[in-house]
Order: structure tokens, then sequence, then C-alpha cells
């Protein structure tokens, strides 16, 4: 088989195996990265928010509604961020359900990560 820089010098099935392991390893990392990511967004929605709410804030009163929430402005980012997480999900499955053979394909470390 051809490497994928596609310089016609042929891979060993071992170093398939290594490579296809590097892909998922740094896919199962991109995923912690963005699920962190994610858990940061909703820390600060959570912060700010409970910063508007807090006692001996005008705004805290019962008789007062906040309709300036602060979340619009991480909407946008959470969203991104959530098809990321999703879009990368999708690919390590892939990824694993093609894995052939392979014995790390059929135990993978991974599934905790996207939640299988």
């Amino acid at each position: 088989m051809q490497n994928a820089a596609g310089d016609s010098v042929a891979q060993a099935p071992h170093d398939q195996n290594d490579t296809y392991r590097a892909v998922v390893s740094d896919l199962v990392s991109l995923i912690e990265h963005v699920q962190n990511s994610l858990r940061l967004i909703e820390r600060m929605i959570a912060r700010e928010t409970s910063a508007e709410t807090s006692p001996g804030n005008p705004e805290s009163s019962t008789n007062v509604i906040v309709l300036d929430d602060v979340s619009p402005r991480y909407i946008k980012a959470a969203a991104a961020v959530h098809a990321c997480d999703v879009n990368l999900g999708i690919a390590l499955r892939s990824l694993l359900n093609s894995g052939g053979n392979d014995s790390y394909a059929a135990n993978p470390p991974a599934l905790a990560v996207i939640g299988a």
C-alpha cells in the first residue's frame, strides 16, 4: 500500500497500524480538548449569570426580570464548538468502524470520550 504522501513507498502492515493508532489518538485528544472548551463556556455562562443574580446586586430583586442575558455572546461560540465535538465524534466512530482486523479498533480507549 502507498503511504499518504503518495511517494510510492509501501508501508509495512505494522506501520499502518501505528499510523491508525496515531490518528485515533489525535482524534481522541481533539475531542477531549473540544469537550473541555464546552465545559469552560458553560462555566462562564453560569458565572456571569450568577453574578447578575447574586445578593446585593440591584438586579437580584425577585421583582426584576433580566432581559439582557449574557449567554447570547457565548451562544455562537458554544454552537460552533458543539458542532466540532459532534463532527469529531462522527469521524472517530467512522475510523473505528472501518478499523478492519486491527485489535486496537476492537478495543478502542476512545469510546468513553465520544459517549459510546
